[in-house]
């Protein structure tokens, strides 16, 4: 591509028509890619029109042949602070309750400063190199972790230190991960409450099916509240058709009258209750304005695993199209990488889109589904700046040589162009023999 500081057209280039600021092309395809130029001025978008329609005069045009432009992708919901252990702590019969466990016993053992930072770092390289420019992560918040008071939130140091090192290239926000609700009706929680406040975090935690869930529920609302926080839930993930986490979230924010932004992740258990129960809780979500984030790829890896190695036959994602079908904002992400929860990934948003597409059939057609690793959760993170192909924003941008959907699901594409304010980066791998040292191999 061309520096920085010149202009140059991108032409021929397939977008789909939900990521562009109108939609009146004419050259479109069945699956509503559109036939459009890019005039790219000073490291921004300046101009999206359809192909063909003025002349370039002197400006550098560079010919796409039909090529699929995306915008960076954005990732709502990953744990790099538990990435990449795998090699030192697997999870060898794939359950659940093993995973939690593991990932337990490996924090205890390994989690220190050094640690957590050059893993953290690893699946930010990687983020990068395949196209992401914004990453939420849940950061384990309690255990060592979290205890603010003996200074040992090494963790959100970590997080804070790669937040400035890595602000040009990734935006990094931060969510409190606590492995069950109860932990705020206790002093650590508010101290934590109070922690995420100070460095403009996301208050969350895993929302269990209890006795004393709504109590739960109403404190961590009221900590948010006070504290001006979002709140970014894990919930329901299960296949238990009784878990219903989900509905109770919304009910409680309808009630708070809660005016922050609400994202709730999995939500699993949603698709193995009876109808009436699915319509009562999508009806209360929309109410209360929660966004739906579903991670087919570790559910499909932990939902429904038999140790005795009977085939899986629920796969563990929750009802999408029922959801975006009544406007509510659904976003697919990474959630685990290479850690017992998952033991596999590496961060690519194309890899986790292409997945989302044949477990949870979003083809045929497509419609608007690549808003969702692209601009819905750039809206649920508030970023003014992502999301989009418009002109205005900065010329953050992927290039595939597929022309259209089936070839872009068909391949991984490691061989796509990565434009940051224009200018192509270098989209090389992180060596997994970085981290040798750390995972004693």
């Amino acid at each position: 591509m061309t520096p920085k500081d010149k202009s140059y057209w991108l032409t021929n280039a397939h977008i789909p028509e939900s990521l562009i600021p109108q939609n009146n092309y004419s050259h479109k395809t069945r699956e509503g890619l559109c036939l459009v130029d890019i005039l790219i001025e000073q490291g921004k978008i300046e101009q999206v029109i359809p192909t063909n329609t003025i002349q370039y005069n002197n400006i550098e045009q560079i010919n796409l042949h039909k090529k699929i432009i995306l915008p960076c992708f954005i990732d709502l919901h990953t744990h790099i602070d538990k990435g990449h252990i795998w090699e030192r702590s697997p999870n060898l019969d794939g359950t659940f309750d093993t995973a939690l466990k593991t990932a337990l016993d490996d924090e205890q053992k390994y989690w220190q400063t050094e640690d957590v930072y050059r893993r953290m770092e690893f699946n930010l390289k990687s983020a990068y190199a395949h196209g992401t420019k914004a990453i939420r992560t849940h950061i384990d918040s309690f255990s060592k972790q979290a205890d603010i008071s003996k200074q040992a939130d090494i963790s959100w140091q970590v997080l804070g230190d790669l937040q400035q090192k890595w602000q040009e290239k990734i935006t990094l926000q931060g969510v409190s991960l606590v492995s069950s609700l109860d932990y705020y009706q206790t002093d650590l929680g508010v101290t934590l409450a109070d922690k995420i406040e100070e460095v403009g975090g996301i208050l969350g935690g895993v929302a269990y099916t209890n006795p004393d869930l709504d109590q739960q529920l109403d404190t961590i609302f009221r900590l948010a509240t006070e504290r001006n926080l979002d709140l970014d839930f894990h919930a329901d993930e299960n296949g238990d058709s009784n878990s219903i986490c989900l509905q109770k979230i919304a009910q409680t924010a309808i009630r708070y009258q809660f005016s922050g932004n609400i994202t709730c992740g999995h939500c699993c258990s949603l698709a193995v209750q009876p109808p009436e129960i699915l319509a009562k809780t999508i009806d209360l979500v929309k109410q209360a304005q929660i966004n739906i984030v579903s991670l087919p790829m570790c559910n499909l890896y932990l939902q429904d695993r038999q140790v005795d190695g009977t085939t899986p036959y629920w796969r563990g994602v929750t009802k999408v199209h029922e959801l975006q079908q009544q406007d509510i904002p659904v976003a697919f992400a990474s959630d685990n990488t290479r850690d017992p929860f998952y033991g596999f990934g590496d961060l690519d948003m194309l890899e986790v889109w292409s997945q989302a597409v044949k477990i949870a059939h979003l083809d045929t057609p497509y419609g608007n589904w690549i808003d969702s690793v692209t601009k819905t959760p750039a809206q649920v993170m508030k970023l003014a700046d992502a999301g989009t192909i418009e002109p205005g924003l900065p010329a953050d941008l992927i290039i595939f040589k597929a022309r259209y959907f089936s070839e872009l699901l068909s391949r991984s594409h490691h061989d796509r162009i990565v434009l940051r304010n224009g200018q192509q980066i270098d989209t090389s791998l992180p060596d997994y023999a970085e981290l040798d040292d750390l995972l004693g191999i």
